[in-house]
C-alpha cells in the first residue's frame, strides 16, 4: 500500500477525536494553570531602565491606575443617574469623561506592561486598591455627584505629580510625559469643566 501523504496524515490526527471524547476541532474549555507572571513582579525590559526602577515605578502607577478605573466608572454612574434641570449638559458631559477617562486606563495599564510590570485589571483587584471614597449605591444629588468627582479628580492629580517627579529623578522620562502630557492634563481640565458647575453665579440678573 502506497504510503500515506503528510497532509493525509495530518488531516486524519486533526480530526481525531480527543481523549475526552470530543472533535480535535472543538475549543478546550475550563483551563487553569500556572501564572506566567506574577502581580508585584518586574521582568527585565530593553528599555534601558533598571529593574528596581522599573518596579517602584510599577507599583506606584497600579495605584494610579485603580484609582482612574474608580473615577471612571464613578462617571458613568453619574451620567446614569444625574437628574434635574442640568441634566442634558451634565448627562453628555459625564459620559465624553468617562470615555477620555477609558483612554488614560489604557495608557497608564499599557505603560506598566512596558515596563515589565503586571497591571491590575479586574474590579475586585481595583476596589481593594484605589484610594477614592466608594459612593453608595443609591442616586445622589448633583452637588454631591460633582464634589465626589472633583474630590477624586485632586487625589488623582496629586498621585500622578508625585509619581511623575519620582520618574523623572530616576530617569524614567517616558512615565515622567505620559503622566505630565496626558494624565495630568486630561484630569486638569476635566476638573475644570465639572468645578464650573458648581459655581454660585446668577443665571438672568447681574448682582
Amino acid at each position: 500500500m502506497a504510503q500515506k501523504s503528510t497532509m493525509e496524515r495530518s488531516g486524519r490526527k486533526n480530526n481525531a477525536e480527543s481523549p475526552s471524547g470530543q472533535s480535535g476541532a472543538a475549543p478546550l474549555m475550563h483551563q487553569r494553570g500556572r501564572a506566567t507572571q506574577k502581580y508585584g513582579t518586574v521582568v527585565k525590559m530593553a528599555i534601558g531602565l533598571e529593574l528596581s526602577v522599573c518596579k517602584e515605578i510599577c507599583g506606584r502607577l497600579n495605584q494610579l491606575l485603580a484609582d482612574t478605573m474608580t473615577i471612571r466608572d464613578l462617571y458613568k454612574k453619574c451620567h446614569w443617574q444625574v437628574a434635574g434641570h442640568t441634566f442634558y449638559q451634565l448627562h453628555l458631559l459625564f459620559d465624553k469623561h468617562y470615555e477620555e477617562q477609558s483612554e488614560l486606563v489604557d495608557t497608564i495599564a499599557e505603560r506598566i506592561q512596558l515596563l515589565g510590570g503586571v497591571s491590575i485589571a479586574m474590579a475586585a483587584d481595583v476596589a481593594e486598591l484605589t484610594s477614592i471614597e466608594r459612593p453608595p449605591k443609591d442616586r445622589e444629588e448633583v452637588p454631591v455627584q460633582i464634589s465626589r468627582l472633583l474630590e477624586a479628580h485632586e487625589l488623582i492629580l496629586k498621585l500622578a505629580r508625585e509619581i511623575a517627579e519620582k520618574a523623572d529623578d530616576l530617569g524614567d522620562v517616558g512615565t515622567n510625559d505620559t503622566l505630565a502630557s496626558e494624565v495630568v492634563r486630561k484630569n486638569e481640565f476635566q476638573a475644570w469643566f465639572v468645578s464650573e458647575h458648581v459655581v454660585e453665579a446668577p443665571l438672568v440678573q447681574a448682582e
